[in-house]
């Protein structure tokens, strides 16, 4: 049995002057992803698909500098879309982001709608893993809204804040969760980078 891997990208250089799909990667953020590019999950991976933001895109990058993977890129992987607000203080974010996944069909301040997010992402890994080989594992870089509504389905929970990375792992990002492709089935919550075992149980 094989696997696919949904990791978030670690920390990033906040500047409200930059449109947030545009942040990169902190230095933090980056010798994270070289750790976490070293495990022998990730080396073993044929395939990283990511979103098209910054932030993804510099992880993707730093993933397959190691294990040789192609990167490949789709619109749907990306977080859920606030451009409504664009970047708003700490505080702020947190209601907001509280209030979309407690009202998931109810946008929030003009954001994209919890479960309109959770369709476009469910779908867009769908697709790819439909005219994927099962056999090999793959890897999927991206955001912490996102791969939690991702992992809601996968796991048959509802949407809710209590299911997001930043309750379970690393709340900088840089988290990971596991999921078997026979099946679908979600293996592992969400865990930090550094904290991800070599041997998952159903694997």
């Amino acid at each position: 049995m094989t696997y696919a891997l949904y990791v978030t990208h670690p920390q990033v250089v906040q500047d409200p002057a930059i449109p947030v799909p545009r942040w990169g990667l902190s230095e933090l953020g980056r010798r994270r992803a070289e750790r976490f590019a070293n495990h022998v999950l990730m080396r073993a991976v044929i395939r990283i698909v990511s979103s098209r933001e910054t932030k993804a895109l510099e992880l993707a990058a730093i993933l397959a500098a190691l294990c040789k993977a192609p990167v490949e890129s789709g619109e749907n992987f990306g977080e859920n879309d606030r451009s409504s607000t664009g970047f708003v203080p700490r505080e702020r974010f947190e209601a907001l982001a509280d209030s979309f996944f407690a009202h998931p069909d109810t946008s929030v301040e003009g954001w994209e709608t919890a479960r309109s997010a959770q369709g476009r992402v469910v779908g867009a890994v769908e697709a790819v893993l439909h005219e994927h080989d099962a056999s090999r594992p793959i890897a999927f870089a991206g955001h912490g809204a996102v791969g939690t509504l991702l992992k809601c389905h996968l796991g048959k929970r509802d949407i809710a804040r209590s299911e997001d990375q930043s309750r379970h792992g690393d709340p900088g990002g840089g988290n990971v969760f596991v999921f078997r492709l026979s099946d679908m089935a979600l293996l592992t919550g969400w865990t930090a980078m550094e904290a991800l075992p070599e041997t998952i149980p159903g694997l």
